[in-house]
């Protein structure tokens, strides 16, 4: 039996890893995004942190907060499924073109995901764009990689 790592083209891999540690930093990017927006508004979920600033109060509902950490929630949800997903993808021999642009084009919209939803907040589409190229990209590596493996 052949070994499914034998048939992994090194672009592709590349491509993969080079776009799967840049979400991976995004997402670590997030909770220093909403722990600035913390401090900058004061706005704290436990009272310890809230002493620990002057003027700090325990407020689980500001918006400005809850927006980041809304954002932060969607690339849990999203790029999560993503890694594992396109894992897989690159070990089911796919099209170098196709996969490699695939891995960009999931990783600009994630990014500009985070820009509209948390960053400089542009009215819709643009969120729910941004989030379904993501979404269905994903669930395409997904339903491919299991017709690959069936």
């Amino acid at each position: 039996m052949a070994n499914v790592f034998d048939d992994v083209d090194p672009t592709v891999f590349r491509t993969y890893a080079f776009w799967a540690s840049v979400l991976v930093l995004k997402t670590l990017a997030m909770a220093v995004l909403t722990a600035r927006k913390r401090f900058a508004k004061k706005a704290f979920a436990n009272p310890e942190d809230a002493k620990s600033t002057p003027g700090g109060k325990v407020n689980l509902a500001d918006p400005d907060v809850e927006r980041v950490r809304r954002a932060h929630l969607n690339d849990l949800e999203n790029i999560l499924p993503y890694l594992v997903i396109g894992f897989l993808y690159a070990l089911s021999n796919p099209s170098v073109f196709l996969a490699c642009n695939l891995f960009r084009l999931v990783g600009i919209a994630r990014i500009v995901h985070t820009l509209v939803y948390a960053v400089f907040v542009i009215p819709q589409p643009a969120r729910g764009l941004s989030w379904a190229v993501g979404y269905f990209i994903t669930a395409y590596m997904a339903v491919q990689t299991m017709l690959k493996f069936w």
